[in-house]
């Protein structure tokens, strides 16, 4: 991902806390709202409840590369913000538990809708 595809500054997390939807999971909470640019932003939110530094990082790294292969529409703020179990979590349930989240919210792209329906 490039770096316009972040969310870095505070004010940016906030704008989506406070006025964006959310939707939860076991593992993950997201939350999204729509920005003005042609392409997706993503934050992510990994707190010392996760566990040390190298699970959290280990929880961001596997968060960035599950929406590097994720097919996302483009045009929305989103905030993956990780709970406790994802620190412990394997990579292909997090996949999975992100995935769901994107189907729910229908912020998957057009040509990979049928994920969400093979999921069901």
């Amino acid at each position: 991902m490039k770096g316009k595809q972040y969310l870095t500054r505070s004010e940016q997390f906030a704008v989506v806390y406070r006025e964006g939807r959310s939707w939860a999971d076991k593992l993950v909470v997201m939350k999204a709202l729509p920005n003005k640019f042609t392409w997706s932003r993503y934050g992510f939110s990994v707190s010392r409840r996760v566990g040390g530094a190298v699970i959290r990082n280990r929880a961001k790294r596997r968060l960035r590369e599950i929406l590097r292969a994720t097919p996302v529409k483009p045009g929305w703020d989103i905030i993956f913000i990780a709970r406790p179990p994802a620190g412990t979590g394997r990579y292909a349930e997090l996949n999975k538990s992100v995935v769901e989240l994107l189907c729910r919210a229908q912020l998957l792209a057009e040509n990979y809708e049928e994920i969400c329906l093979s999921s069901n």
